[in-house]
This record gives C-alpha cells, structure tokens and sequence, in this order.
C-alpha cells in the first residue's frame, strides 16, 4: 500500500516547519529529511502495529520497526506466524511486508527523544486519515504509553480518560482496548488496540514491574506475551 500523492505532500508540507528533525541522520543516510517513514503494509493485513517514532536504520533502510527495537518486534511476529525463530535480518523485512506499520509522527527526532505534544497534534489528523482511510484492519498492537495515549489526541474528554483508565490496569499488558477514533471532518472508526511495552532495553520500569518474564542472560524481552497477543490477532 501506498499513500497517495496528495496525502504524501500533506505529510511533507506539515514536516517543512517541524524543528528538532535529525537531520544529521538524513543527511548520512542520504535521504530525504520531508519524506514520512511510515511503511504502511497491505491494505487488508488484519493487524498492525503503532509506535512512537522511526530511529536511525529506520532511515537508512526507508522501513519503520527495522532497528533493534523494530528486530524484537519482527522476532515475535516471525515467532507468532511459523512458531520457530527468526533465521536473519532478510526474514525480518520480509515478514514485515505482511502487517501494518505506522508511527505517532513519521520522522526521527534528533536524540531519540519523543516528540512534543505539539508535534504529535501537527500529524495526527494526517495520521487518523492514514489508519482509517488507507487501512482496513482495527486491530492494532501498540508499543509503550505515548503511542497508546496518542488515541486520546483530539477527542473527546472521555475518550482520553477511557485510555487512560486502561493504561493504569495491572493486566493491561494482557488486555485490549475499544476506542473510536474520530477525524476532522467527522468520518470515524472503532479500533482494538493491545498494549505492549516499548521494546527497548532502556525501559527498566517494565523491567520492574514483570520480574518474571525474563530471565538473565535472555533477550529481555516478554516473548510469551507478545507472542499470544500476535497468535490472538493474526492467527
């Protein structure tokens, strides 16, 4: 799938003025700073995945979810679909091209740091129009608090408290949750979205908070659980 010409230019026009842009990353890569890293997926692919923000291989390869963090992702999926491991780096573009891709907003920032809400509220009607217009599927797996928060954007009061109700559970993790998802211009659509922690080693709160879902010297990572939610939504 890919966005439409119109839809492209409104990305790269909202990305014109838009400041803390690792352009230094673009430049070493030699891509184009206003073009989105989105990734997109086929249109019908039952299920997808949401994060924040794409990362430096994400620019050098032009692919969201293709660095490290995008690799556990890709692990767990591989592991979901053909129940053994990922073989290599190759397997993990391909299995890629089976599902839906997307970010809160499609550009690195410099220091990977997350974007600010006034960034995030620059993109997301161009977002919402991406995942309810170019997109079939509903169910989508969404990586750490900002990119399941960022559903809250622009809607209602109890919409944004719905989310953030959820967010608080002990079992949210495990769950999933129904939010509408409304546009500007009033088109709408109900999605399922299932949390899972941001896949980074760096996040010790998670670390902390499920002692027993690795084990020293593993992958810290809850493979078990992202594998079931995968199994649940794909299978």
């Amino acid at each position: 799938m890919q966005l439409d010409d119109t839809l492209k230019q409104q990305f790269r026009d909202a990305a014109q003025a838009l400041e803390g842009v690792d352009l230094e990353t673009y430049r070493d890569f030699g891509k184009d700073p206003l073009e989105p890293i989105i990734g997109l997926g086929p249109a019908d692919a039952p299920v997808g995945f949401f994060g924040r923000d794409p990362g430096r291989q994400e620019i050098k390869w032009g692919e969201p979810f293709i660095g490290s963090g995008g690799q556990k992702v890709r692990q767990g999926l591989y592991q979901a679909i053909h129940g053994e491991p990922m073989p290599d780096f190759e397997a993990s573009r391909e299995i890629g091209r089976h599902v839906f891709w997307a970010n809160t907003v499609p550009y690195k920032p410099t220091g990977n740091k997350a974007w600010s809400m006034a960034a995030k509220k620059r993109f997301q009607p161009l977002m919402a129009r991406v995942l309810i217009d170019h997109w079939q599927g509903r169910e989508l797996i969404t990586l750490g608090r900002e990119a399941f928060l960022w559903f809250g954007i622009n809607q209602p009061k109890e919409v944004r408290q719905a989310l953030e109700s959820f967010w608080k559970r002990e079992d949210r993790f495990e769950a999933s949750h129904a939010t509408l998802l409304t546009m500007e211009d009033g088109h709408e659509a109900e999605f399922r979205l299932a949390p899972l922690p941001h896949p980074s080693p760096l996040n010790q709160t998670w670390f902390k908070r499920f002692p027993g879902c690795w084990k020293r010297g593993s992958r810290p990572w809850a493979w078990p659980i992202c594998c079931a939610k995968l199994a649940r939504y794909w299978l």
